[in-house]
Parts: structure tokens; sequence; C-alpha cells
């Protein structure tokens, strides 16, 4: 039977944090990291392509959903994204911001990242042990936590519980952290769902045939009343089974959410993002003699424009005055709030994170250490928290595995 002071159960961004700021607090304990891949970092390796996007050059809560913004404003206030730059320049790692604001590595290599993660663990003489899946976790008399599985135990007073969410589980992160979790007393949101997730559209849907072309659009989610209850603007790329892009990812976990609450619940999308249905209606209208194809081509992609006359049963060489009103009204509608018959989501296998988790009203969020079971701590994507596209996520792995780490630590 193994001892440590403190064992991180999961090695992924939050959890190297965790035990980086954890070995920094206190250089003297024992620190073990447990992790159930042959190899570590799975889900930094594939982030942004392979580059990672380590975080965004802004961060606010507002960039949040699940926990209250103002509990995930205490964390992010903790550690923010000047420190992670900092702390990455630290350890000879230089961000670039992109137009977009996320922050990448010049190396432009995720590999940079999780290298210099793991070295700094190492040279802070931190345990990480590979093919430790973890399946069980309990609390002794003693008050110690007993945690263990095929490959043995480890006895520690203190535990970090990093395992992740449900968001592709090939690397590691299954959702098995909550039952864990559940064990020593913590419950789950209501919902688990994925978030930033590419959308199914129905067989039927049209612009399927358009896959592989990406544009700027404005996505809506509305409420079967007709109101506005969510709107992204961003880039969209059509698939063969629907929709994907930034914009998609982002404007997912809202769809999905408020579908739950009422079936009814639309996804609309305006083709011409900035530009609202009045606008588009008056243009029209004063168009005259001129060519209607000529006009959407000079603003969509060619097969969008003319796919976009043939659902508003409109010839594709119809001039503005031979347009009828009816006609015009079907263009306009089309153009700027299509309704998109959206049937399912390609899942946790492929989202890029976790809506729901370990709510932050069972954390004490000056510390991260559970309000349920003192001695355990929680960061990352365990918890109720995720970010949009851009860094967000990773902002949440940094801020709440440093909290939890020096909080652990001291």
């Amino acid at each position: 039977m193994d001892r440590a002071d403190l064992t991180i159960i999961g090695g992924g961004a939050a959890g190297l944090m965790a035990a980086i700021w954890a070995a920094r607090t206190s250089a003297e304990q024992r620190i073990v990291v447990l992790d159930g891949a042959a190899r570590l970092g799975a889900k930094i390796l594939i982030a942004g392509g392979g580059r990672c996007n380590v975080t965004h050059y802004q961060v606010t809560a507002d960039d949040f959903c699940g926990g209250s913004r103002n509990a995930i404003k205490k964390v992010l206030g903790r550690f923010g994204a000047d420190a992670t730059v900092e702390l990455f320049a630290e350890l000879g790692v230089r961000l670039k911001r992109e137009e977009t604001g996320k922050l990448f590595p010049t190396t432009n290599k995720a590999q940079t990242v999780l290298d210099a993660l793991i070295n700094e663990a190492r040279r802070l003489n931190v345990s990480i042990l590979t093919k430790r899946r973890v399946t069980r976790l309990a609390k002794n008399e003693d008050d110690a936590f007993a945690i263990s599985g095929e490959w043995g135990e480890i006895i520690s007073p203190r535990v970090i519980l990093s395992t992740g969410g449900k968001s592709v589980p090939k690397t590691g992160s299954d959702g098995y952290g909550w039952e864990l979790a559940k064990r020593l007393g913590h419950t789950l949101t209501p919902r688990l769902f994925p978030a930033l997730v590419p959308l199914v559209a129905s067989d039927d849907w049209r612009p399927k045939e358009l896959s592989g072309v990406s544009l700027p659009a404005e996505l809506l989610v509305h409420s079967a009343t007709g109101k506005k209850l969510r709107i992204v603007t961003g880039d969209l790329l059509f698939t063969h089974r629907g929709l994907s892009g930034p914009a998609v990812l982002d404007i997912s976990r809202h769809y999905l959410d408020a579908v739950e609450d009422d079936p009814q619940t639309q996804l609309r999308i305006n083709w011409l993002p900035g530009t609202p249905s009045e606008a588009l209606d008056a243009t029209l209208q004063a168009l005259g003699s001129a060519s209607l194809r000529k006009l959407l081509r000079e603003k969509l992609p060619a097969r969008l424009a003319d796919l976009l006359l043939e659902l508003a049963e409109i010839d594709l060489e119809r001039t503005g005055d031979q347009l009828d009103k009816a006609a015009r009204r079907r263009l306009v509608r089309l153009a700027t709030a299509m309704p998109t018959p959206i049937v399912g989501n390609r899942g946790f296998a492929v989202a890029e994170a976790t809506a729901g988790g370990i709510p932050l009203d069972q954390i004490q969020l000056k510390t991260m250490e559970s309000r349920v079971c003192p001695g355990l701590y929680l960061c990352g994507e365990i918890c109720d928290v995720d970010g949009r596209i851009g860094g967000f996520n990773f902002q949440w792995a940094w801020s709440s595995g440093y909290v939890a780490g020096v909080s652990a630590g001291s």
C-alpha cells in the first residue's frame, strides 16, 4: 500500500496545473498524479486542431455557462488570462494572439504545451503514474482517502478530482469521476449534455448539399413564441450531416438546453449577418432591373445564393422589378431567418466540452474544496462550468486547477 500527502486523480490540463501549484506551494510533500491513460494529455494534444488554444486574450465570467457568473468570476479572478500567459512564458512557451483573440503557442504545436506542463511537474518532483484508472475512492475511519484500482491502492489525506466531464471519452474523460464524487456525497446538475458540438439537420434539409462550404452567419435560438433566446455570429460550415464551425459550436449548447425546456424551440439562420430582414426587403424593392442572382452572389457563396432562389421558387434569371410580394417575402425569410430543422447532435464523442456537472454551490470557491466532503478538491470540467469556443474551457482548467492546487498544497 502506497501513501501520498496529496493525490490528484486525472492528469489533464486542470490536474497538471493543480499538481504544479500544489508542489510550488509546499515542496516537501509527496504529490502523486494518477491517470488512467497510457499517455497524459490526449485532450490537450487534439485541442485547436493540434495547436492547443491555450486561452483567450480577454476572459470574463460572461464567456461561461453553468454555475452563476459571480461564482465563476471568483475563481477566474484568482488566476486569469494574464497569469496564464506569464506562467507559460516562464515555462518556455510563448503565446501569440490571433485575429479571433485566441492565444496559441508560437510553435503551433499542442505538444509544446503538454511537454511544458509535464516537465515542470516532474521538476517539482511530482510523481506522475499512468495506466492507473481509479475505480474506488472512499474515506477511511481516520478521514484519509483510500484510492484504488486494479493497479493497487494509495492512502492520502487530501485528493483533487480532475477527471473531466464526458466530452471526447476516448481521451479518458468518460464521466466516471462524477461517480466517484457521488459516492462521497456530491450530486450532479439535472442535465448533462454535449456543449460545443456539431448539429445534425434533418435528411431533407437542402443546404446539406453544400457540405464543405463555409461562410459567416448569424444564428438565432427562438422560443416557440418567437422570443430571441440567444444570438451568435461567426463562421459556419455545412457538413453532410448538418452544421459545424465556430458559430454552430457556440450556439449548440444554448439550443440543446432550450429545446429540453421547449421542444418547439427553433434554430434560425441569417446568411447575411448584420442585415436585418427589413433591410434586405428594402434592398430587393429598390433593385429595379438588376439581377437578383447577381445581388445574392455578391454577398454569399454562389451555390448558396442559387439554392436560396430555388427554395424561394424564384427563377435564377429574375430581376428585382419582376419579383412579386409573396416571392420577395419568401426570399427574405430564407436569407435572413431560415428555419433549420435540427434533429440531433454529434454527441459527446466529438463535443469539445460538457454542459453540467458538480454544481459550484457544493464547492468552496476560495479553495475549490468540497463542501460535502472535507479534504476533497474539485477542478476543471468535472464542475458545472463550460465556456464558449476560443480557449475559455482551458482557462477554467488553469484557473480552477491553480486554486485547487494552492489550497490542497497548503
